[in-house]
């Protein structure tokens, strides 16, 4: 009679190299950096200037500090979820960082969409003015969200990660194809009504083919997770 040799667990990462770490540094440096939309929407209108060059200098200290001492999420000098569905306590400064990560990545999605859509009803681009007046409002709004528990990957518990970090990383792939892709087409383009439809069909497009390719799990990071999986590196 053959003997199965028991079930052999899969391997994962007990300690994050100092490669690993390091290359989840700039992640969290870009997060934070363009948190300030208005001063973002300047640093692509008009270049980089003295202000932004303050704020850079902010965030270089503040998430270098964070990372040395292992409060940045990937950063850790150990991985801190081991199991998904496992429930833990979600450490404050994962809580702060997809927080904000959250408002970038709405925040700079709707407002371009609402700017886009303007633009295409009314022949005229009112977008800077629409991240004047409607970017802290919706930011605000997902931060104070975050701060009761209400996004994924920023609850109490660690217990949904297997899931939660599906929808992180569908949105950050979704906004992160299309958003460069219009920044392109607004500095090469016409702004004709023509293109203005172009525009925006190309924008919006991209966000549902990106989030139907994470939805299906085909993207890193947004396969399903079964109950109990080993939080293996992918």
């Amino acid at each position: 009679m053959n003997v199965q040799p028991p079930a052999r667990e899969p391997r994962f990462r007990d300690r994050n190299t100092a490669l690993y770490r390091f290359a989840h540094w700039p992640i969290w440096i870009f997060v934070f950096f363009i948190a300030p939309g208005p001063l973002t929407f300047d640093l692509f209108e008009h270049g980089f200037d003295k202000r932004m060059a303050a704020w850079l200098a902010a965030v270089l200290l503040a998430t270098g500090i964070a990372g040395l001492s292992g409060r940045l999420p990937g950063v850790e000098s150990r991985p801190y979820i081991l199991r998904f569905t496992e429930d833990k306590p979600n450490p404050l400064y994962r809580r702060v960082c997809y927080t904000v990560a959250w408002g970038d990545l709405i925040s700079f999605a709707v407002l371009n969409l609402g700017g886009l859509g303007y633009a295409v009803a009314t022949g005229a681009w009112r977008l800077r003015q629409i991240y004047e007046y409607a970017y802290f409002p919706i930011t605000v709004a997902l931060w104070t969200l975050g701060a009761m528990g209400k996004l994924p990957r920023v609850k109490p518990s660690t217990k949904g990660e297997g899931t939660e970090r599906r929808y992180f990383y569908g949105t950050v792939w979704a906004v992160c194809a299309a958003e460069p892709v219009l920044w392109l087409q607004w500095r090469v383009l016409p702004r004709t009504h023509q293109m203005d439809i172009v525009k925006l069909a190309a924008f919006a497009g991209i966000l549902i083919a990106v989030g139907h390719l994470a939805r299906l799990g085909t993207l890193p990071r947004t396969r399903r997770i079964e109950p109990g999986e080993w939080a293996v590196s992918d």
